[in-house]
This record gives C-alpha cells, structure tokens and sequence, in this order.
C-alpha cells in the first residue's frame, strides 16, 4: 500500500463522514446537537483541506510515495 492511496482512503473517509454529519445536523430539531454536528463538518473541513494538500504534493511525481 503506498502513502498516495492511503492519503486517498483518509480523504474519502473523511468526505464520508463530514455527510454523514450533514445529515445528522438536518435531521434533528436539537438546536445544540445541529451545532455540535454543524462544527464537526467545519473541523473534517479543516482535516479534508490538509490531507488535499498533502495529497497534491505526494501526487506530483514524488516517486518514493508512488512504488
């Protein structure tokens, strides 16, 4: 397994979880539960913008990621 395509499995873990609490902050009336899952949606943001990142860097031909 390269670090290429475990940064690609943390990126999708992410995405899956920051829609998983989406839909949780829509779907209850708690208005102290829609915010908690509000920030943990911003907080994976932050997570998805530095793993992208990092992603993009080990992408552009840095062979040791790749083997």
């Amino acid at each position: 397994m390269t670090v290429q395509s475990d940064l690609q499995k943390a990126v999708a873990a992410c995405e899956a979880a920051k829609g998983t609490y989406k839909v949780m902050s829509e779907s209850t009336q708690d208005q102290s539960a829609k915010q908690m899952y509000n920030e943990l949606s911003s907080d994976l943001e932050k997570h998805l913008q530095y793993l992208n990142s990092r992603l993009n860097y080990v992408s552009q031909g840095n062979e040791l990621n790749q083997q």
